[in-house]
């Protein structure tokens, strides 16, 4: 047993098609959207649980579940017992009742965002309608940020949220195409190349994981 244990009741399965590709898989793995019931043995396993979620399709979800799964892995290398487990949801409105079903488990709830108008409502309605009637803890993630557009979309983005009451996290993970590449090539971040782009989106989900206190702290 390892230290994370990755979970997908996404029905898309793009996480699974991800997964299956890595060699050394550094974190145990199951997909379970039509056994969403195998959720409630979560509870008697003593890990935290952290749902990462957003109803609009294409923010970044798998990516940041896979990878920031493959940082608190790598910290926690040395454990044997399960820790934390990292549930990737829908990204659909019609697959509720999923992302519901895994809201019961969780302690904690991230929301990838990415710094574009069009993810703003499909976000808000995540959070409001979804999320906070839960009474969870949940942080706002802005993902997938291209540095080489300026920061006038990173502000705007982040003053909505800011705006809206949202607890926002500090840590942005920047777009880089080593990302892309990752799921053909079947590598998570803590496997890619060694050079400055891979150092780079590494230290971003590392800042994460150390923010959100995942591997100790927090």
């Amino acid at each position: 047993m390892t230290a994370v244990h990755v979970v997908s009741i996404d029905p898309q399965a793009s996480t699974v098609w991800w997964a299956n590709r890595i060699t050394n898989l550094p974190f145990d793995f199951s997909q379970e959207h039509d056994t969403p019931e195998n959720l409630a043995v979560l509870k008697d396993t003593g890990a935290r649980v952290h749902v990462i979620a957003n109803q609009k399709g294409g923010v970044g979800k798998t990516t940041v579940t896979l990878n920031l799964a493959a940082v608190v892995a790598d910290v926690l290398k040395h454990q044997n017992a399960l820790q934390h487990v990292f549930i990737d949801t829908p990204g659909s409105l019609q697959d509720e009742n999923l992302l519901l079903e895994a809201l019961k488990y969780a302690h904690d709830v991230l929301v990838p965002m990415p710094p574009e108008g069009l993810a703003f409502d499909p976000t808000a309605r995540t959070i409001q309608k979804v999320i906070e009637p839960t009474g969870l803890p949940y942080h706002v993630l802005i993902n997938n940020w291209d540095p080489r557009d300026g920061k006038a979309d990173l502000e705007e983005t982040r003053e909505y949220i800011e705006a809206q009451g949202w607890p926002v996290l500090e840590t942005v993970i920047r777009r880089y195409k080593v990302h892309t590449r990752a799921s053909v090539e079947g590598k998570v971040v803590t496997q890619y190349e060694e050079n400055r782009p891979s150092y780079k989106a590494r230290e971003d989900f590392y800042r994460l994981a150390i923010e959100r206190g995942y591997g100790g702290g927090k």
